[in-house]
């Protein structure tokens, strides 16, 4: 039997208030550390999966050995949906539910990399940022898709990349992790750089376009909607 936990009180409930959030913690983002190297430490995949029927979100969080990519540990959490669905407010309704899957882990999950955006956010404010914000943890982000940027030609090849885009402002980066395949889109959240990021997914993707973090924690985070007694309706991923 899974436990549903409550939304914390307090929570924002309005656009209006998770802005004003935003703008409180947006300042707090940390750019200018470079974060561990590729191979230095535990990496943890987030990602989280909704069951429209019964309201609710699953979080996992995967941590694997960033060299075997064996995994270490592994928790979930389910929660009800905390926030209306808003775009680029997304990370309003999941992040409770993600901080209870990461504080189930008793080992250190070192970097976390989010299935979303860290700075390459319309509010440079993403699900990777605002984690890391709260945390203090090193944070990036890795997307399926760009969010509303413009992104540069990039090579056909695994490993080429291209700036995203605000203007002239770099947001991110199109990586393509698989020859002739479509790229993922890389940004920081915090404590990272984006070079460093860059090379963590390259170092995550021996075999997928997507990291091994966020195949593991899309796996178990449906498999956390799966075993509620008597679930009802589809669960989907989000992007945040």
């Amino acid at each position: 039997m899974v436990t549903i936990t409550a939304i914390p009180a307090g929570w924002p409930t309005d656009e209006a208030a998770a802005r004003a959030v935003q703008d409180a913690l947006r300042g707090r983002v940390i750019l200018d550390e470079n974060g561990p190297p590729p191979g230095a430490g535990p990496v943890t995949g987030i990602d989280v999966a909704y069951d429209d029927a019964r309201d609710v979100v699953a979080a996992a969080a995967v941590v694997l050995d960033p060299v075997t990519l064996d995994v270490i540990e592994e928790a979930t959490a389910v929660g009800h949906i905390a926030f209306p669905y808003v775009p680029g407010l997304l990370a309003f309704r999941e992040i409770p539910a993600v901080l209870d899957a990461l504080e189930a882990l008793r080992t250190d999950p070192g970097l976390v990399i989010c299935d979303g955006y860290g700075i390459a956010h319309p509010r440079r404010f993403g699900l990777a940022s605002h984690l890391g914000v709260l945390t203090g943890l090193p944070t990036m982000g890795v997307a399926k898709n760009p969010f509303v940027f413009a992104e540069g030609e990039l090579g056909p090849e695994r490993g080429s990349a291209a700036p995203l885009l605000d203007g002239t402002e770099e947001v991110g980066r199109a990586l393509r992790t698989r020859a002739g395949v479509k790229p993922v889109y890389v940004s920081v959240g915090h404590r990272v750089s984006l070079d460093n990021a860059c090379a963590h997914v390259l170092s995550l993707t021996p075999t997928y376009r997507q990291p091994e973090t966020t195949r593991r924690a899309d796996r178990l985070c449906r498999d956390a909607l799966a075993s509620l007694q008597g679930a009802r309706g589809t669960a989907r991923p989000a992007t945040t």
